[in-house]
């Protein structure tokens, strides 16, 4: 069996993995610009008694919260391994990212989806767009902003790894990252919506608009949510690398010369540079101890070669299913 523990320090390759660094600036450009935009749609729909802008100051509040609670787990999960964690605090970060998404869903969704209805049961005061409109066009820039911050780390990390975009962000395990990229795209997506919904409101004279408008919301925060916690109950849940790269690390084993038979191969997402890779190996007969040995080296190399967040490997000579039949 053959084990040994990558450290940020580790030579890569040709793929390097995502820096922690890279996703703390990205989380912190997130928190600030919504904090600011918060504040600024909360003032503007009191002034305006516009339910759509209401609802916009709860969506970046929650995302505010949202980025908090990732900066929170992304310095949690750096804690080195010790002896009452031998496999580091590397998952620590999803439980964090899924109270995130708790966050996205009850301070956002709900509180929009509320005030929207409320608004087309009881009505509300019109009073004055002028700082709505501009407070969104504000929030629109700063948001802008950090979505592209966002936006050019994935596409970096997605492009290290010769994947797609879209295909690197659905099955990153880098959840700070795919967080602001989803939860900023909502956010243009709403400030559209609470823009409209001003419009209309104000072209029409009928606040149903408005109130139409914060549902909307609601309802993509709530899927923005939905889509960020599943990801991390995944991860929490213990999640594979995706069948192509198994394949890939498979491929790697085979085609060590003393390898006949790779019997079983588990692998284990444990962080954005954390996986670990155990696997049960049929090994040519009559090889000694050290020729075993000597492989079990080799194949780590090659699966770190193939795949540089691979942390961990653990080997263990089995005899082939042939071997077994016979």
């Amino acid at each position: 069996m053959s084990e040994r523990t990558q450290t940020p320090d580790d030579p890569g390759s040709d793929r390097p993995e995502p820096e922690s660094g890279d996703s703390t600036f990205t989380v912190v450009v997130a928190a600030a610009a919504n904090l600011g935009v918060a504040v600024a749609k909360a003032v503007a729909g009191l002034i305006s008694g516009s339910s759509a802008m209401l609802s916009e100051a709860a969506h970046s509040l929650a995302d505010t919260v949202t980025e908090i609670l990732l900066l929170t787990a992304l310095k949690r999960s750096q804690k080195p391994a010790d002896e009452e964690h031998p496999l580091g605090y590397g998952p620590e970060r999803y439980v964090w990212a899924l109270l995130a998404s708790v966050a996205t869903f009850v301070g956002g969704a709900v509180f929009s989806v509320y005030d929207g209805v409320h608004t087309l049961t009881h009505g509300e005061e019109i009073g004055s767009p002028t700082a709505s409109y501009c407070v969104l066009a504000l929030a629109f820039l700063l948001e802008g902003f950090s979505l592209r911050t966002g936006v050019r780390q994935s596409r970096r990390e997605a492009a290290s790894r010769d994947r797609p975009f879209l295909h690197y962000l659905r099955h990153t395990s880098d959840t700070a990252v795919k967080a602001v990229v989803l939860e900023d795209t909502a956010a243009l997506a709403g400030l559209l919506l609470a823009a409209l919904g001003l419009l209309l409101e104000q072209l029409t004279g009928a606040v149903a608009w408005d109130g139409t408008a914060a549902i909307a919301i609601g309802v993509l925060l709530a899927l923005v949510a939905w889509e960020l916690g599943r990801s991390n109950v995944q991860l929490l849940i213990g999640r594979a690398l995706p069948r192509a790269m198994r394949e890939e690390l498979r491929a790697e084993l085979l085609a060590l010369p003393a390898v006949v038979e790779v019997v079983e191969l588990t692998t284990l997402v444990q962080g954005p540079r954390e996986v670990l890779v155990a696997a049960k190996v049929d090994f040519e007969d009559g090889l000694s101890a050290g020729d075993i040995e000597q492989s079990c080296e080799e194949a780590e190399r090659r699966l770190r070669s193939r795949l540089p967040s691979v942390c961990r490997v653990y080997l263990d000579p089995t005899p082939g299913r042939g071997t077994r039949a016979r």
